[in-house]
């Protein structure tokens, strides 16, 4: 059990009636709290010269879960490589003024609003190249809702390709952004989205957001050298990563917690101590609701461009299979902890899988092949009706 899992089960029942989650909150909590543990099920491993048993209990898969967090943020970094294209690409980082994050916690469908000023700044900025080319980049949006310190701040990482492809097939690059365009147009393309969502109530709160921001909202778009090669290394840093790292959290003794950070402005270091709840408070805002994008693609890299796709140097198959295959708990565990988890710890043979239980029922291999040939012949013979 992981620092996180024990400060949630010893006060789940006053996070229920003292902070009220949401639906979405309970399930990933409840996912979180019990992954890992053996009575939800696993699989049995067994060494077959001296015949040792291992039982590896299922994960949660909740993004909520810092052990799970992180796997998938790996997982989905590797797939999202595959899309790039072979030219250097640039770290975007677009910000909201302060004044605008409650509005976005009140109504977290406005985040949606984020995105559509993002990609319509990006695609509006690289038509002006040359309208009658009309050339278009490939860009990926990676929403974040909170910072360093865990505070409510929503915004928007972009990694953008220096360059685009015109409608004839001819890429320029491009290295040279005007950033007081992209502050400007991103701040009014931004409250422009939200007045239409909200309504004329938000015309007074746009008016001072203009007075008080008269150069835009701070946009970072600065050269970061982020070449093909080393740009999944920067996705996996910023993509669908865990609220917080177990390895932040310093020190739990039931009424306080201690966590740190680096603060972004000066990279100082800071140890904060808070009452439980309120920590609680601070992660769970940042669960996302059911079936929400937090991840996005525009342009080339957007899925409807099926004639882009002849653009891109494809990667074979046997490539994709063996770099997805490398992600897998086994090697990831060897690689961070420095031993093979189905090693066996007496002869030092593999083992091999044996059984899989569920609630603590066994599940014969051959039963597991029994279901999934029946639904196979259930979805052939609705085909062939």
């Amino acid at each position: 059990m992981n620092v996180l899992q024990k400060i949630f089960i010893d006060h789940y029942e006053e996070m229920l009636y003292i902070l009220h989650p949401r639906d979405v909150v309970i399930e990933n909590v409840e996912k979180m709290i019990h992954c890992g543990d053996p009575s939800f099920g696993g699989a049995l491993y067994g060494c077959p010269l001296c015949g040792e048993l291992k039982f590896v209990p299922f994960r949660c898969h909740s993004k909520f879960c810092p052990t799970c967090g992180n796997k998938y943020c790996i997982d989905r970094s590797t797939k999202m490589a595959f899309k790039l294209i072979r030219c250097t690409h640039r770290h975007c980082v677009f910000t909201i003024d302060e004044d605008l994050r409650p509005f976005f916690l009140e109504d977290r469908n406005l985040l949606d609003c984020l995105f559509l000023a993002v990609r319509s700044v990006i695609l509006r900025m690289f038509h002006s190249i040359n309208k009658s080319r009309n050339f278009v980049p490939g860009f990926i949006c990676v929403l974040h809702t909170f910072g360093r310190p865990l505070e409510w701040n929503p915004h928007i990482h972009c990694l953008l390709s220096e360059g685009g492809f015109s409608d004839d097939g001819f890429w320029r690059v491009v290295k040279h952004f005007n950033y007081t365009y992209l502050r400007m147009a991103f701040q009014t393309a931004l409250l422009n989205v939200m007045e239409k969502r909200i309504g004329p109530s938000f015309k007074k709160t746009k008016a001072a957001i203009y007075h008080k921001d008269k150069n835009g909202f701070y946009v970072y778009a600065k050269p970061n050298l982020c070449d093909s090669d080393t740009v999944v290394k920067y996705i996996s840093r910023y993509l669908g990563r865990p609220v917080i790292a177990t390895s932040r959290i310093d020190f739990y003794d039931g009424t306080n917690v201690t966590f740190h950070y680096n603060k972004h402005e000066d990279n100082s270091f800071v140890k904060k101590t808070m009452p439980v709840l309120d920590f609680m408070k601070l992660l769970i805002q940042h669960i996302p609701q059911k079936h929400f994008k937090m991840t996005r693609y525009y342009g080339l890299y957007a899925r409807h461009r099926e004639a882009d796709k002849l653009l891109f140097k494809a990667v074979p198959k046997s490539k994709h299979k063996t770099l997805l295959d490398f992600n897998r708990w086994r090697t990831l565990f060897l690689l961070s902890f420095g031993y093979d988890p189905l090693q066996c710890p007496k002869c030092k043979h593999s083992m091999a899988f044996l059984e899989l239980y569920h609630n603590h029922k066994r599940i014969p291999l051959i039963e597991l092949y029994e279901r999934a040939m029946a639904k196979y012949r259930c979805r052939s013979s609705g085909n062939s009706a």
